[in-house]
């Protein structure tokens, strides 16, 4: 998805596993601080739960994150900041960060941005819509997804890559008001469903195509370095 550069965890390699963990990690604790510690009553914790199985976390690492996340293990606290501005051919960029040390974090955003435009808040935000956004699969092939999503109350539907789809079902990618988050979650879970990504997202209202592919390389590669720092949680872009 253009408007989305990746979800903590996606296409992953072995060499860099351990960043990964380490990413599902924090997700897990939030989820579990501002949240039911139960992922039955809380749908961004059993989404979190169901990437880190998926990346083959192991089980002592999820649980102990959900221990710290409902205060049972030493205190963690991480703040969620967010920084605006373009990447290398004037493509908008908003990146999420968690963080347990703000100023160790505002100084590596400001190295990584050397090579793009660092923004004020507010600088492209008025680029992207604010919406909930819920990515699911279902075990059965071919499934009407639109027919989904109007039952769950979702705004619209896209169905997922290819690659994230597990033989033989159907995956798609909803997208609702961010008020309406937790209900269509519950809806989808109720419709057999299983909730593999759960948040609130930015997504670009138009889209930026950079033709010529050394450029292109150029900011793939930008947005790369900065999805390689350990406290960057999310990226949203505008790139095609």
């Amino acid at each position: 998805m253009g408007a989305q550069w990746k979800h903590a965890g996606r296409q992953a390699n072995a060499s860099k596993r351990g960043a990964v963990f380490g990413k599902l990690a924090k997700e897990i604790i939030v989820a579990a601080k501002i949240g039911d510690p139960n992922p039955d009553n809380n749908s961004r914790l059993r989404a979190a739960l169901e990437m880190a199985r998926r990346q083959s976390m192991p089980r002592d690492t999820i649980e102990r994150a959900i221990k710290k996340g409902a205060g049972l293990l030493e205190p963690i606290t991480y703040e969620t900041i967010v920084y605006e501005g373009f990447a290398p051919n004037q493509v908008p960029v908003i990146v999420e960060c968690l963080t347990d040390n703000k100023n160790r974090t505002a100084s590596d955003i400001r190295i990584l941005f050397r090579k793009g435009q660092l923004g004020n808040q507010g600088a492209v935000a008025w680029m992207f819509d604010r919406l909930g956004v819920i990515e699911a699969t279902v075990p059965t092939a071919g499934l009407d997804i639109e027919g989904a999503a109007i039952e769950s109350g979702a705004q619209n539907v896209e169905p997922l890559e290819a690659e994230d789809v597990p033989a033989g079902s159907t995956g798609a990618r909803f997208f609702c008001e961010v008020t309406d988050l937790d209900t269509v979650n519950k809806a989808l879970a109720a419709q057999g469903w299983v909730i593999t990504l759960s948040e609130l997202s930015y997504i670009a209202k138009n889209k930026v195509e950079v033709s010529d592919a050394e450029k292109k390389k150029q900011t793939v590669e930008f947005l790369g370095d900065i999805d390689d720092n350990d406290d960057v949680h999310r990226i949203y872009t505008a790139l095609a």
